[in-house]
């Protein structure tokens, strides 16, 4: 059940499934011949020879120099060298760093976590007063998830190229019926994390954006970690999701013909890396590499961000389901692995899957970064996926590799 606890979380969160196969390239030797390599690069190996365009792990057990593996397809390389330092967007990650701001201005006096979305942002919500900050972070609002309105998934997948702002975005998910009354139950939802967004800049007179920079990532040295304009692609690695013809059969039934992904053509994928990122923003918009990460997680979980009070309420869970044994915090998950607990969270955007972990008191973390969101939940990518991930934490937290993880 634990093992399964790491792919049902991100399945959750995306929209398709599809089986894809590549070709390792960039590696030291092919995962036909990794006898005499470590196991976990043989993990990553396999999850690329399954179908993942391309994998970048970072782990550090807290004693020594951490571990970098950087591979990919062999088709990926005419875009990009994929290295462990290259930058990725991070989905949804980046609500654990919104939360935290939130937490920060709780702690000055300036937010209550019982402040009713009516007070800040007034007549932008329906029945904004009984939906408080606290249930926005631990996604028990009710809102709407914005992303499953057409308009703003049409624009997600590239289709639509117009630059969303916050406020619509807001617009589009109020403009459907709430999922629940405010506090009655979970359900994941971007839409709280663009109205803690709001409320944060109206809190404090600054944009989102510089906040990041002033409170987070400046103090602690993230020079590669921000929220990246919406057409910032300078500087990322590549990300790649199935074409058109590959990820029809798979889309819900219902679904609107002809949504697929847009970009250059890569044979069985497209490159999404220049899709817009104009839907994310507080939700999931933020740039950051595997090093970074790892050194926020260290500073956010050893004390450094938050005083004790906030980051205990951080720590307090809700139930994510009946039968998942991992727990939602604020902007922080509690998640249950085959070698222990860890605290973190994932995300996933256009092209781009990522998932940061670590222990209770900051020690020891671990980063996985996959060029892809669709087709990690077939069988095969699926269960390479899976594998790597357990891999990845049980060497973060010094433990045997369970030989079930094997395939």
């Amino acid at each position: 059940m634990a093992a399964y606890t790491l792919s049902t979380r991100r399945c959750r969160r995306i929209i398709a499934t599809l089986a894809l196969v590549g070709l390792v390239a960039g590696c030291s030797a092919t995962a036909s011949a990794t006898t005499s390599i470590d196991p976990l690069t043989r993990f990553v190996e396999q999850d690329v020879t399954a179908g993942a365009p391309g994998v970048i792990v970072r782990v550090d057990n807290g004693g020594g120099r951490p571990i970098d593996i950087a591979r990919q397809a062999a088709w990926t390389t005419r875009d990009h060298r994929l290295a462990p330092g290259d930058q990725f967007r991070i989905g949804s990650n980046t609500k654990t760093v919104v939360a935290t701001l939130v937490l920060q201005l709780v702690a000055q006096h300036r937010v209550d976590l019982a402040d009713s979305v009516e007070k800040w942002l007034p007549g932008l919500v329906p029945n904004g007063s009984a939906i408080t900050v606290r249930m926005l972070l631990n996604h028990t609002s009710g809102l709407f998830n914005y992303v499953n309105d057409i308009d703003v998934l049409t624009a997600f997948i590239g289709q639509d190229t117009r630059q969303w702002t916050p406020r619509e975005l807001l617009a589009a998910a109020v403009k459907h019926d709430p999922l629940f009354a405010p506090g009655q139950e979970y359900s994941y939802s971007n839409t709280g994390y663009v109205v803690l967004g709001l409320i944060v800049e109206r809190a404090t007179g600054h944009s989102v954006a510089d906040l990041i920079q002033q409170r987070i990532a400046k103090p602690l040295g993230l020079t590669n970690t921000y929220l990246a304009p919406p057409d910032d692609v300078a500087e990322l690695a590549h990300g790649y999701e199935p074409d058109a013809a590959h990820i029809a059969p798979l889309l819900p039934p219902g679904t609107p013909p002809g949504l697929a992904f847009a970009g250059p053509d890569r044979g069985d994928f497209v490159d999404t890396t220049e899709i817009n990122d104009s839907t994310e923003w507080a939700a999931g918009g933020m740039v950051s590499t595997a090093a970074d990460w790892a050194r926020f997680q260290k500073a956010l979980l050893s004390g450094r961000l938050l005083p004790p009070a906030q980051l205990r309420e951080m720590e307090t869970t809700v139930a994510e389901g009946p039968s998942i044994p991992d727990t939602a915090g604020l902007g922080l998950d509690r998640v249950v692995t085959p070698c222990g607990v860890v605290w973190g969270h994932d995300g996933q955007t256009a092209g781009y899957s990522s998932e940061g972990y670590t222990t209770g008191d900051g020690s020891r973390t671990v980063a996985i970064f996959t060029s892809t969101v669709f087709g990690l939940k077939v069988p095969k990518v699926g269960a390479a996926d899976k594998a790597l991930q357990t891999a990845a934490i049980c060497t973060m937290l010094g433990k045997p590799i369970p030989t079930t993880t094997s395939h």
